[in-house]
């Protein structure tokens, strides 16, 4: 293992990590029912080709994962980090973009669904913070099930610096609070947005909130007090996706 590889578990994140073209997968590891999983999936593209291919069984394939506690499927890839993808390139030129930002969020898992849910509902990229993006987890990996392949990665050194940045390129910045201003539903989302989400345990930092155009809450009963990070999220995305005109 070099020391810019690191290895992914599960059959999601390991067989769309074979399909991308621009992701470099070094190894795979699987058993002999994973490699029957692999061409049953893709029965037109020998997805190993060129590939150095381990045959292990699952209890050697367990010592990948057993510190993190969570399954391997049988699927194990040692990989390269993909190209960064430069963010005021990106956006040049571009009438319509939804990006979500995490300001604070650490949680690999909650990370990992928000990417997941991020790719299903076509958002066009995360922004998140270098010191709090855990690049090289397994768990993340597992939890995105596959959408790290899909979904534009922009990792910043400050994120408030980013926004004030993206602000003035007429970009709407939406903060996501219980106690918003303003309601989900009764926006208009049009044109270049950011959608803010704070961390999982204090929400959104004050020194973050200056940089906010308004903040948004989900209208819910009031039996319960707030939903957690990665459902918030994914009905956000499901609502701007839903009402793209």
């Amino acid at each position: 293992m070099n020391k810019s590889s690191y290895f992914i578990v599960g059959k999601h994140p390991v067989i769309e990590a074979l399909k991308n073209k621009q992701r470099k997968v070094l190894k795979i590891f699987l058993t002999e029912e994973s490699k029957k999983t692999i061409h049953r999936e893709s029965p037109n593209n020998n997805l190993l080709k060129d590939l150095k291919v381990f045959y292990k069984t699952k209890k050697e394939l367990d010592n990948y994962c057993r510190n993190e506690n969570i399954l391997h499927q049988g699927f194990v890839a040692e990989i390269e980090k993909l190209e960064n993808v430069d963010l005021k390139e990106f956006v040049k030129n571009k009438e319509r973009i939804n990006f979500v930002c995490l300001a604070g969020a650490t949680d690999p898992r909650n990370i990992g669904s928000i990417i997941r849910s991020a790719s299903a509902f076509d958002i066009d990229g995360l922004i998140v913070r270098e010191r709090d993006f855990p690049e090289k987890s397994k768990l993340m990996y597992k939890a995105a099930s596959g959408g790290m392949e899909h979904l534009n990665i922009f990792i910043v050194s400050n994120i408030n610096s980013t926004l004030k940045s993206l602000r003035e390129k007429n970009f709407w910045i939406y903060g996501f609070d219980g106690s918003g201003s303003k309601i989900l539903n009764d926006i208009k989302w049009e044109g270049k947005n950011i959608l803010v989400f704070g961390s999982e345990g204090y929400g959104m930092k004050k020194h973050t909130e200056k940089y906010l155009d308004f903040t948004i809450k989900i209208n819910i009963n009031k039996k319960i007090e707030s939903l957690n990070l990665s459902n918030s999220a994914s009905i956000v995305f499901h609502h701007i996706n839903s009402n793209k005109k």
